[in-house]
């Protein structure tokens, strides 16, 4: 089957992506007969740069990662989507597996789960070792739904089975280490906040050796140890993140505590 005919939304939720958006549009127009980007008010000209490829862009104001993309299934004019966060590419080899899968019977599963590569800033290609996250991106809406997490964005199957594809996703998602530093303080800031809501506490001892703990999951065991300077310094600012969204709680835990 020709790439690019597929009965399939391809959806976006973007917010100051300008520079490499466009990258992910075309990735995803090899297999969908549409995209749909969700732009929650970028200033860097986002809505153009995915509107010049051939992207719907809608407005919609940041409601947390769930709700975005549950807004954005709603814009979709097919039942079944394909999601790609905005620093992410779909392969070629992906593509032409996805359409290899609906030139057959693609309504035997509800899903359709993707190997999505995790790949430091600088990395041009997938080095020995990576991480590697399976997730369920490509779907039929009738069955299965983004969830209403604030946080964390994951599908629900509500009817079905779920089957994998194995060619990659890349997933670029820190442009620099500044970057990787800013986005991973507003990350942490949204987990605590979301740990507090579900009434979860941390304990000193927890914050004391949490660092370290989280440094050797990375360096060595997410094999970051293999990746070179460029590794350890990833690592560092893993256990840091971590550290990070428990040193938050604790904070806020403490802020909690001494209102009357």
């Amino acid at each position: 089957m020709a790439a690019g005919i597929l009965p399939i939304s391809g959806f976006i939720i973007a917010l100051n992506e300008a520079d490499r958006i466009a990258l992910t549009i075309r990735s995803l127009k090899q297999v969908v007969d549409e995209v749909i980007v969700v732009d929650s008010g970028s200033t860097d000209g986002t809505q153009q740069v995915a509107e010049a490829e051939g992207a719907k862009v809608y407005f919609h104001a940041w409601q947390g990662y769930g709700l975005q993309k549950r807004f954005a299934e709603d814009q979709c004019k097919n039942a079944w989507l394909l999601n790609l966060d905005a620093d992410e590419i779909l392969s070629d080899a992906l593509a032409e597996e996805i359409c290899g899968v609906f030139a057959g019977n693609p309504e035997q599963h509800t899903g359709y789960t993707m190997r999505i590569y995790n790949m430091l800033a600088g990395e041009t290609k997938i080095p020995p070792y990576t991480q590697m996250n399976t997730c369920l991106r490509l779907y039929n809406k009738n069955f299965a739904r983004f969830s209403e997490s604030t946080v964390h964005d994951s599908v629900i199957v509500e009817k079905g089975t779920v089957a994998a594809l194995s060619a990659p996703v890349y997933h670029p998602s820190f442009r620099s280490l500044a970057h990787a530093i800013e986005k991973l303080n507003r990350y942490s800031t949204m987990q605590a906040e979301d740990m507090l809501g579900k009434g979860q506490r941390v304990s000193v001892l927890r914050l004391i050796f949490e660092f370290k703990a989280s440094f050797i999951k990375a360096y060595f065991f997410r094999k970051y140890i293999f990746r070179g300077a460029r590794g350890f310094s990833y690592a560092m600012l893993y256990a840091f993140m971590r550290f990070m969204r428990l040193a938050k709680l604790h904070e806020m835990q403490q802020m909690k505590d001494k209102k009357p």
